[in-house]
């Protein structure tokens, strides 16, 4: 079992796991029961929040790096990044720094002014993707209603589609937030239930099929909606080619296509933005999670003149977005994610790392698959299902999660020590060891 050098998440990287019986690497609910402090906060969030979530039974109360602490003092390895928010690690000094020193000058102005942070952002995020301009915005849902809007203006002003027809094709399995246009396009079942009626002019092609979406194009279709990997759907790959024959069919058709970049963009994938496998230039990227350097919501929407033009004054707006301290920590985030070397890195270190969890040889497990650091273990749902790994992975000092049943997220800091990742694959081969024996004992 794995332990810091001692009770601080100070302490060096190097070096820093020894093993023994009084590790505080984790908590065995068997020999460990949830203390008094950890009990009441987990009851009190459960009697006063509205019950919209299941979290893990751990109360999480510091961070450094890619280690966190519970109230308890017990630690854990983030493998989940708080779905790629946290890409450069827990309180990285640098962008923690920015924040404070922002904060202690000039924190929101509202749009209604200019400020000095803003501007740089805007130009930066425009020569990072290739595109012409960016809108900011606050969490990634609303730069997905930001990019759905400018799509179907762009439907009406530019294309000539006849007012109140536009449509917007997604995929399914596809995840862009949990607003009632969102939802709209979702093909998850619990997502939709008692939500509607929703926005009509929706719909969806299998992901990954690109013959599809060419059958799904009308007259009116203004826009394609894309992830380039599926990240709630249970890290999909789309097939190669996918993405640049859909940006063949969409420019031949004279359809904006958008890549939601909210998850996979930033690094995650081995790239700055996981579309560049495929070569494209897509009409708009959607950019979110890392870009606030897992301390604020910050995202934006990013795209050509073409579909920037149809937003004039007053057409739309966000009273917190493009604020200047939101400003100071995506350039901070930015600075970081290039100066560190974290695209590179996580090139590297995901395919090191997918190698390894692909030498997983164990009868429990279906596929691995991903790109970077953003990978998914599939179990066989004929043996188990997801959620027992990550619980016996929480169990041993690891946080995961598990995604529509059958799948381990496993996506850590982009700046995960290289050690620290190599233990964590010793844990995870060991959790399917004990899943496998379990199994053998019930046939």
């Amino acid at each position: 079992m794995a332990n810091r050098a001692n009770d601080n998440l100070r302490a060096s990287h190097t070096g820093a796991r020894h093993r023994g019986a009084a590790s505080r690497v984790g908590r065995d609910p068997a020999t460990q029961p949830q203390s008094e402090v950890a009990l009441d906060l987990m009851g009190r969030e459960k009697t006063f929040g509205a019950r919209n979530y299941d979290p893990l039974p751990v109360v999480l109360a510091r961070g450094e790096g890619s280690w966190v602490a519970d109230v308890d003092g017990h630690y854990y390895l983030d493998l989940m990044s708080a779905y790629s928010a946290v890409s450069f690690g827990h309180a990285h000094p640098r962008i923690v720094a920015a924040l404070i020193a922002q904060a202690q000058q000039l924190g929101v102005t509202s749009r209604a002014y200019y400020n000095d942070e803003l501007p740089p952002l805007l130009e930066r995020l425009a020569q990072l993707t290739g595109l012409d301009r960016a809108l900011p915005a606050n969490g990634g849902a609303e730069a997905v209603e930001t990019a759905i809007k400018a799509a179907r203006k762009w439907g009406y002003k530019v294309k000539g589609i006849p007012d109140g027809r536009a449509e917007i094709i997604g995929c399914a399995g596809n995840f862009h937030g949990r607003t009632i246009t969102v939802v709209g396009l979702s093909s998850e079942p619990q997502y939709r239930d008692g939500f509607g009626p929703f926005l009509p002019g929706l719909s969806t092609v299998p992901y990954g099929d690109a013959d599809a979406l060419l059958k799904a194009i009308t007259p009116r279709t203004a826009a394609f909606l894309v992830e380039p990997i599926q990240g709630e759907g249970g890290i999909i790959v789309p097939p190669p080619h996918y993405l640049a024959r859909c940006r063949q069919i969409c420019r031949d058709h004279h359809v904006l296509m958008i890549c939601d970049e909210i998850q996979t963009g930033l690094g995650r994938t081995g790239r700055f933005l996981a579309s560049e496998y495929d070569g494209i230039e897509p009409d708009g990227v959607i950019l979110g999670k890392a870009l606030g350097g897992g301390l604020l919501p910050v995202s934006a929407f990013v795209a050509t003149n073409d579909v920037m033009q149809v937003f004039h004054p007053g057409d739309h707006g966000s009273t917190f977005g493009g604020n200047p301290l939101a400003s100071a920590v995506a350039m901070a985030s930015l600075d970081v994610l290039f100066e560190e070397k974290l695209i590179e890195r996580s090139a590297e270190l995901g395919a090191w790392l997918l190698s390894e969890l692909q030498d997983l040889r164990s009868h429990v497990v279906r596929d691995v698959r991903g790109r970077g650091l953003f990978i998914g273990i599939e179990v066989d749902p004929r043996y188990t299902t997801a959620r027992p790994v990550v619980d016996r992975l929480l169990a041993r000092g690891i946080l995961s999660k598990d995604t529509h049943g059958t799948v381990v997220r496993i996506a850590p800091p982009l700046n995960i020590p290289r050690d620290d990742l190599a233990w964590a694959v010793g844990e995870i081969y060991a959790v399917f060891r004990e899943l496998e024996r379990d199994v053998k004992r019930a046939a």
